[in-house]
């Protein structure tokens, strides 16, 4: 039996996004992000609220990366999530986390995360709230890289998070192949 629920975008799993950039006087500043996803090969798009210090970086340096939030790093991506740049200055110091300048962009690379995309803004929207950004380079940890050069998801082990519940998740493992065990039914 089914139960209707209220409306809500219930889209599962949501990738947590750490956002990371600089502001004018080179302090780096990165935020917790669960709203994103791929928009073109090389975009991703990223709800980001006008008000966070990350976008108001963002526009300024027309950059950003993404790192990808892993189970190693849960309590520091969590805590960037809660506390605003806008209060908190320096609040990566906080973290722990090791900041390299990205030689492809003006934004930093989180070292702690296995998976970084750097990435030139392409736009930014006050209406919606959306960020696109188009990866210029990505920066991967040996560790997650499979012996064919693909990043191993297994490896990786991205974080999730569940909104209803506010709970962080990993991903589990492979339960089949795409563009492959659709052709029994073809």
């Amino acid at each position: 039996m089914r139960k209707n629920l209220k409306p809500k975008a219930y889209i599962y799993p949501l990738p947590v996004l750490i956002v990371g950039t600089y502001d004018e006087d080179g302090m780096p500043n990165a935020m917790n992000a669960a709203w994103g996803t791929v928009c073109d090969t090389a975009q991703v798009a990223i709800c980001l609220s006008f008000g966070h210090k990350t976008v108001q970086n963002l526009l300024k340096t027309k950059a950003f990366t993404v790192a990808i939030a892993d189970e190693k790093n849960v309590a520091a991506a969590d805590y960037v999530g809660l506390v605003s740049g806008n209060k908190e200055p320096d609040k990566l110091a906080k973290t722990g986390w090791r900041i390299a300048k990205s030689e492809f962009v003006n934004a930093p690379v989180i070292e702690n995360f296995p998976l970084v995309l750097e990435c030139k803004l392409v736009s930014y929207d006050t209406d919606t709230e959306i960020c696109i950004g188009e990866v210029v380079n990505v920066s991967a940890d040996e560790t997650i890289i499979s012996d064919n050069g693909k990043i191993d998801v297994e490896k990786l082990q991205p974080l999730c998070y569940a909104s209803e519940v506010r709970g962080y998740y990993t991903l589990g493992k492979k339960v089949g192949n795409a563009f492959s065990d659709g052709l029994k039914l073809k």
